[in-house]
């Protein structure tokens, strides 16, 4: 990243985990109608969090507090993973969405452990 990080928006973490909650928006649109309320709603939630939770700990004053965040973060990345698997287990998405998934949390993964090394 060219330039100095003045705001949570210049963080490749955060720009990665915006792009991975419209994939999982876009993926769940095509879920089964009972699923509104189960799958769906967690899968969005857990996606909407890493961001979410990326530019809180931002904000924070105390790398202690960033660094909570993060490791929030990370959890959330879990859960979708976990999600997404059962999704592909349940035959709503194709082995091919559910690998793309997984590689954006991955590297969204390590992108932010990198992080929490440096801080």
């Amino acid at each position: 990243m060219a330039g100095k990080i003045r705001t949570y928006r210049d963080l490749d973490i955060w720009k990665a985990s915006i792009q991975l909650v419209k994939d999982v928006y876009k993926l769940t649109e095509q879920f089964p109608k009972q699923e509104v309320y189960g799958l769906v709603s967690q899968m969005r939630r857990a996606g909407i969090s890493i961001p979410s939770n990326v530019a809180e700990g931002f904000r924070r004053y105390h790398n202690k507090e960033y660094k909570q965040f993060l490791y929030v973060s990370l959890g959330s990345c879990a859960e979708l993973e976990t999600q997404t698997t059962i999704a592909k287990e349940l035959e709503y998405i194709s082995e091919d969405k559910e690998a793309m998934i997984l590689e954006r949390l991955d590297h969204i993964c390590r992108m932010i452990s990198n992080l929490l090394k440096k801080l």
